[in-house]
């Protein structure tokens, strides 16, 4: 049984429906140790017959059958692992990458083999150095001669230790000299126990192999023994080979991107800046909220909650919604009774209560001076005690006054003069029944001077001021709303659920619980969406970037058709050729990324000295959040972008790809 055969082999092309036959039922055995040389002249089927026997034509009638298994060419697998295990191709055009050097030009066929990336190195070296290549494998082909290139080929074709050697036209570009050279390599390779299938319509090339057989009009009409084939030595080991890895798809694509990284620079920075910007205004977004909740923590205690009466959809809801400052007011709806004060105290978490009032309307005299104080609330633990700029927090019949409104109206300069001064205020309330107006006039020494910045004015005096003031008056003195503080900022939720679940007797809800958080929740919530909207507008230039690497992956398709069809010769599949342009694309996205990143840092460092000077606070913070989202975007859109052009690619017919100039 002979090493390979094939029997009966057609094939045919059309024209419209016109059949034009070019194999016309091609039968031949092949021995290893065999130079075989198939001659004929041009248009005669020669390098028809070699696709077949390369794998590399699928539509054919007849068999192929390699060490007594045939070949089924409806299986693309097969035929992949069939070209990558045994066959090497040595071209009459060389069809080297040109982006690769001498040496990787050898190692992309060993990628395909079990050897370790060090074994790989040391083979294709020999082989370049048994080929008179030793010097030269840091050179591009580029820079190489035409019987240089043919030896790379000759390495390049050995590098997987292929049984069949199919050379096509391998002297037709070469002088006499480096013809004579390359016919006795591959004599040598023969000599090896390989196969060797020269493909040439010269006389004098046919006549230095083992056996000529001449092809004419589709049909063998001479195939005649020149000498016997070379004997096969004995107990050769063979490399394994096995699909390419993933990784050898990302150097490979690594290696082209950076041989063309200047045409590539502006996609990548047309990506970067797109990328830059939703970064940008992420952290942006991160800022405003950091600030917002810095200026509201720094006014507000975190673990303070602020309960008022609840109020349906009709009615009001928040301290210093409802007041009690005028006739008509349902004070039993409006205001927290003792009893209901205790169910708050009795609630779970509490750590402690405290009663609030909130005076509206309050007017201030002081030295025959008229002040507006506006209005005025109880102390309470939701004020932070550095608020307090001057004295000290107000005790019984002692009052906090605001620093813009009140201290520096009395002594611009020494507004601190103020503390220990009496002032006379006097507010409006209401009498018991809730309808009696009853006005309240209090003399109350100044303990202090508040500063709430740039939350507003503050006036502030003591809840049991307030309360006797009331119980004098025949006022009511319920509280209208109460602040309890609890242990920790993560008891602050559980305890707001609790007290809000308080019902009286009919199953109604009694309280409302306002919070630091639930404040900047909303806040927060705002900010979110107005960030969200800016890097949508900002992701907008991603989907220009998007298209950019679509078009330029189009065109590396294009320039790089022939070397697609190489790879598909060297055994790869088109599921490689289809990760290496992916891997391209995606290496083109994480570039933009590391750009993004740094453009991002800088001008937000940039943004935030500028910044820091008006609002004393960082306004861009980047977190690592944002960084990962961002690489996790560029990975996307970079690979989503190379679908189409990689599918194109692995859709080539390596046939028509090696064709192609």
């Amino acid at each position: 049984m002979a090493y390979l055969e094939l029997r009966d082999i057609q094939k045919s092309y059309y024209l419209g429906k016109e059949k034009f036959p070019v194999l016309k039922g091609i039968s031949l055995d092949f021995e290893l140790g065999e130079f075989v040389s198939i001659l004929g002249e041009s248009g005669g089927g020669k390098s028809t017959l070699m696709n077949i026997i390369g794998g590399l034509d699928r539509e054919f009638d007849g068999s192929v059958t390699i060490e007594g298994q045939t070949l089924d060419h409806h299986l693309e697998n097969q035929l992949d692992e069939y070209r990558r295990g045994t066959i090497g191709y040595i071209y009459q055009s060389y069809n080297l990458i040109s982006h690769l050097t001498v040496l990787e030009n050898v190692l992309v066929s060993l990628e395909m083999t079990t050897l370790s990336q060090a074994e790989k190195t040391k083979r294709a070296t020999e082989l370049l150095q048994r080929v008179g290549l030793g010097e030269q494998i840091r050179k591009h082909p580029n820079q190489l001669s035409g019987g240089q290139k043919q030896r790379v080929a000759i390495a390049r074709a050995l590098a997987s230790d292929p049984q069949i050697i199919i050379a096509d036209e391998p002297t037709g570009a070469l002088d006499a000299e480096n013809t004579a050279d390359v016919l006795e390599i591959l004599n040598e390779i023969a000599a090896e126990g390989r196969l060797v299938i020269a493909v040439t319509h010269s006389q004098d090339v046919a006549d230095h192999g083992t056996r000529i057989v001449h092809l004419a009009d589709g049909k063998i009409d001479n195939d005649r023994r020149l000498r016997e084939p070379f004997a096969l030595p004995e107990n050769v080991e063979r490399l394994s080979d096995r699909p390419l890895p993933a990784s050898s798809s990302y150097r490979n694509a690594y290696k082209h991107l950076t041989f063309s990284f200047w045409r590539n620079s502006l996609i990548m920075l047309g990506t970067a800046i797109g990328l830059f910007a939703v970064m940008l205004f992420s952290g942006l977004g991160n800022g405003v909220k950091a600030y917002i909740n810095d200026q509201v923590n720094s006014l507000a205690n975190p673990t303070a909650i602020t309960i008022s009466r609840y109020q349906d959809d009709d009615g009001n809801q928040g301290v210093g919604q409802t007041t009690v400052g005028a006739g008509g007011v349902d004070l039993e709806e409006t205001t927290i009774s003792d009893q209901q004060m205790k169910k708050i105290r009795n609630t779970k978490g509490a750590k402690h209560v405290q009663p609030g009032y909130q005076l509206s309307g309050v007017k201030g005299k002081l030295d025959d001076k008229d002040y507006n104080l506006g209005t005025v609330q109880t102390w309470s633990a939701t004020y932070q005690k550095k608020l307090v700029k001057a004295g000290h927090v107000p005790g019984k019949n002692e009052i906090l006054v605001d620093k813009k409104a009140v201290a520096k109206q009395f002594d611009k300069k020494n507004w601190r003069s103020i503390v220990g001064k009496h002032i006379n205020v006097t507010w409006v309330t209401v009498k018991e029944d809730g309808k009696t107006p009853v006005t309240i006039n209090k003399n109350l020494k100044v303990s202090g001077v508040i500063d709430a910045g740039k939350a507003g004015t503050a006036n502030v005096v003591d809840a049991q001021t307030v309360k006797s003031a009331y119980e004098k008056a025949g006022a009511s003195t319920n509280a209208l709303f109460a602040t309890v503080r609890v242990k920790n900022a993560d008891a602050v939720k559980p305890f707001q659920k609790a007290v809000q679940n308080i019902k009286d007797s009919d199953g109604k809800r009694l309280f409302s619980a306002i919070t630091v958080g639930s404040v900047l929740d909303t806040i927060n919530t705002i900010v979110t969406l107005a960030t969200n909207v800016l890097a949508a507008i900002a992701a907008i230039s991603l989907i220009v970037s998007a298209l950019m690497i679509i078009v330029t992956m189009f065109m590396s398709v294009s320039e790089r058709t022939k070397e697609i069809g190489i790879l598909r010769a060297l055994g790869e599949s088109k599921k490689d050729v289809r990760r290496l342009f992916t891997s391209e694309s995606v290496l083109i996205g994480l570039a933009s990324f590391v750009l993004a990143v740094v453009l991002a840092f800088v001008v937000g460092g940039i943004l935030n000295h500028a910044l820091y000077k008006i609002a004393s606070f960082n306004m861009i913070q980047i977190t690592f959040g944002n960084v990962i989202v961002t690489l996790i975007l560029a990975l996307i859109i970079s690979f989503l972008a190379a679908l189409l052009p990689a599918r194109r690619a692995a859709k080539l017919n390596p046939i028509d790809a090696l064709a192609a100039d």
